[in-house]
């Protein structure tokens, strides 16, 4: 064997950590069973009619659960509008802001 391969060689870890121990030495917490949830924040501009009609738009929720979700944003400052995968949720997330509303996306604990 030639001393080039071998110092290759020498320089390939042997073990190759599992998943959950590279996120672990990352610093992340990430758990891939949990949900990822879309949060849509209260704010001094958009009306409550127009979060209302944005969140019939985007996600096809009727009147009634729209107005729902829009009374929990101004009263409690918050409401989750939708939950999925990490990509689902930054997709609706770029989505709602794109209609001028404030939204965030955190994973369920």
């Amino acid at each position: 064997m030639s001393p080039l391969l071998r110092r290759a060689q020498a320089v390939v870890p042997p073990d190759v950590l599992p998943r959950e121990d590279v996120d672990t030495v990352l610093g992340q917490d990430i758990d891939t069973d949990r949900p990822w949830l879309v949060i849509v924040w209260n704010d001094p501009i958009n009306l409550m009619s127009f979060v209302t009609f944005v969140l019939q738009k985007l996600f096809g929720y009727s009147k009634e659960k729209a107005t729902g979700l829009m009374l929990d944003i101004h009263h409690k400052g918050r409401a989750v509008v939708t939950s999925g995968t990490k990509e689902r949720a930054e997709l609706d997330v770029y989505r709602l802001h794109e209609h001028g509303l404030w939204a965030t996306m955190e994973q369920a604990s």
